[in-house]
């Protein structure tokens, strides 16, 4: 998978998709690392590191955070910060048959003042009494900016950074699941915003100037 996988506490591999490039430089924290590149364009190098650390990659272009980031801190132009995921589940799947789902669509950034995953899981009771079943989050890809519908994410693999980031999404899943509502995600793979998108400097199909396809317009 790309971006970064930690192998153990310690210990990450990162991957990079970046055909365009010659060369890539990780840039752990304040450390360099020249990154092997494949026969398919897959640039990749194993070092230690830990969650929290921050890092980045270095190309022709100059730097840029990882595409594949599963966490962007500091907004859609700032470095990306290692995560590892861990979360401790308290809850179990919950199942619903499609003819018993009322579904209520769910936009974080507004259904509280607050406008967090946190801020959300307070309300979670709300719903329960109005008879909701299911609750559908509107896209949490990250994005430019603190509010957004959603439908400009650049970051396809990091929860949207003011709204909490993931161990708040994770947090928000195991409470509704508690209550036996069911959590759909309605996500957006096929296009990304204008502003904070570095894929099209690695490789087809996000750069502007091609096809589909992969050749040229």
């Amino acid at each position: 998978m790309f971006g970064p996988s930690f192998l153990s506490e310690n210990e990450v591999e990162f991957i990079l998709w970046a055909p365009y490039q010659k060369k890539a430089t990780l840039r752990l924290n304040e450390e360099k690392y020249d990154m092997e590149k494949d026969e398919k364009g897959y640039f990749r190098i194993t070092v230690n590191a830990k969650e929290g650390d921050k890092y980045s990659f270095i190309i022709d272009k100059g730097e840029i955070p990882d595409p594949a980031s599963r966490y962007q801190p500091d907004g859609v132009h700032g470095r990306s910060q290692l995560i590892s995921l861990k979360y401790e589940w308290k809850s179990r799947e919950v199942k619903i048959k499609p003819e018993d789902l009322i579904i209520y669509e769910l936009h974080i950034g507004t259904f509280t003042q607050e406008g967090t995953f946190y801020s959300a899981v307070e309300k979670l009771d709300y719903l329960v009494n109005l008879g909701v079943t299911a609750i559908e989050i509107m896209p949490v890809h990250q994005f430019p900016g603190k509010k957004d519908w959603g439908y400009d994410g650049v970051y396809l693999y990091a929860v949207q950074n003011t709204y909490g980031g993931p161990y708040a999404f994770m947090k928000f899943i195991d409470e509704a699941h508690q209550r036996g509502l069911a959590v759909i995600l309605d996500v957006v793979y096929n296009h990304v915003g204008p502003e904070g998108n570095y894929m099209m400097f690695l490789g087809p199909y996000y750069d502007v100037f091609r096809s589909l396809l992969f050749t040229k317009v």
